[in-house]
């Protein structure tokens, strides 16, 4: 059956076909994986909706990679990155961001302008979870009040929006994930030991005023 948040029915693919094109399905089928990915078909294939799990993940997030195609199939990978949160969930189907100025390349937005698919990896590295995304995206321009949704106080005036609207999405495996630890998350371990360490050090103080006091 169907996954209860997924309007995928049995007369329509899985949207574990965004990934599991036909090439695929027989590397699968040569390795000895196809019945466990038919499994996953069988029950509609990847999520499609934001539940609240997904949007809590998102809203944590600090960067995430994006990835554009031309339209004769050249990829390109691009790392966003901003406050936690920048990304925004609009609805239960639709994602945002304000794009901000860079290198002026553009080459996220000219690949955008023929064709929209993109797909997002998010990365939780402390805590060694990924979720991947795909959809298709359209870039907005002058849309006052789009952008002030998407943008933070102090934040940098943004040139654009960029809106995703999701097609499908998955959580990885946390297999061959190395964690690694923000500035933010080591803070609170690191004012630990520097408590500590002002701690010995009174001690030690004290200690050598008794000695020297002997």
């Amino acid at each position: 059956m169907p996954r209860s948040d997924d309007p995928t029915t049995a007369s329509s693919p899985p949207t574990s076909d965004v990934a599991s094109s036909p090439a695929v399905k027989r590397q699968q089928e040569a390795r000895g994986s196809r019945n466990k990915y038919a499994r996953l078909e069988a029950r509609g294939g990847f999520r499609r909706t934001i539940d609240n799990d997904l949007a809590g993940f998102i809203a944590r997030r600090d960067s995430f990679y994006l990835a554009t195609a031309s339209a004769d199939g050249q990829p390109y990978v691009q790392h966003r990155g901003g406050a936690p949160g920048f990304l925004k969930v609009l609805d239960p189907e639709t994602l945002a961001f304000a794009d901000l100025a860079g290198n002026e390349q553009y080459v996220s937005i000219g690949n955008l302008g023929e064709n929209d698919r993109v797909q997002l990896f998010l990365m939780d590295y402390a805590n060694r979870r990924r979720i991947k995304l795909w959809g298709t995206a359209r870039v907005i321009e002058d849309d006052a009040a789009l952008l002030a949704r998407l943008t933070d106080d102090g934040a940098a005036a943004p040139e654009r929006a960029i809106v995703i609207q999701v097609g499908a999405w998955d959580v990885n495996c946390p297999r061959h994930i190395e964690p690694r630890f923000s500035e933010a998350e080591l803070a609170p371990a690191i004012g630990k030991l520097h408590q500590r360490i002002t701690e010995l050090e009174a001690e030690v103080a004290a200690l050598r005023g008794d000695a020297g006091s002997s």
